[in-house]
């Protein structure tokens, strides 16, 4: 256990991450989930662009309908 210079050193530390952290660095899991903007109508998987949503659509619901928006995309 830490004591004395050592214990305030690594207070302070732990203070500053902190404060970083909650004036908004960098969360992945929140840039990771606003980049996934496009949603399958058959099975709710998100997609970050129109070309990954166009191959999941053809590999994963052939029987499927191709949706309007994804019948001018080049895959």
């Amino acid at each position: 256990m830490a004591r004395g210079q050592q214990k305030i050193q690594s207070q302070q530390k732990n203070a500053k991450k902190q404060a970083e952290k909650k004036k908004g660095g960098s969360d992945q899991k929140a840039a990771a989930k606003v980049a996934l903007v496009h949603t399958c109508p058959v099975c709710k998987t998100q997609m970050p662009d129109p070309k990954t949503f166009k191959q999941h659509f053809e590999s994963k619901h052939p029987k499927s309908p191709m949706p309007p928006e994804l019948v001018d995309v080049q895959a």
